[in-house]
């Protein structure tokens, strides 16, 4: 190779496709509850707490298992962020779930990686 970024035709029409990147590209209208160069984030429109945000990358990464060491510094931003709205939220002090779903057995329905922020309330074990 020369170099050249290589385009992939399934991996293009993909990116195109996926509703967080259009929400991420403005294709989408969406209330960002936060937004940077990097992430945005918007609440679940299936909250399983009272408080259910997601932060999702701007950059389009299909799956957890897509994830490598170039994505290091992306991942601690998400956590940042998921940690500073749950102090807008209220929820810092009492505790907060962070977590990934991947794959459609974890229930996954969007395939480009985004991390939940849970709280508002206990919660139990997840199975």
């Amino acid at each position: 190779m020369n170099g050249e970024a290589v385009s992939c035709p399934e991996a293009d029409a993909a990116i195109t496709a996926c509703l967080f990147c259009k929400m991420a590209r403005r294709e989408i209208a969406v209330e960002k509850v936060y937004e940077d160069d990097l992430v945005f984030s918007i609440r679940d429109i299936n909250p399983r707490a009272p408080i259910h945000l997601m932060v999702i990358p701007n950059q389009h990464i299909a799956s957890v298992r897509d994830v490598d060491s170039e994505h290091a510094t992306l991942l601690a931003h998400m956590i940042k962020i998921a940690d500073r709205m749950a102090v807008l939220e209220g929820i810092a002090d009492k505790g907060y779930r962070l977590a990934f779903n991947e794959g459609k057995d974890s229930g996954q329905s969007v395939f480009h990686i985004h991390m939940h922020l849970l709280g508002g309330r206990r919660l139990g074990a997840e199975a």
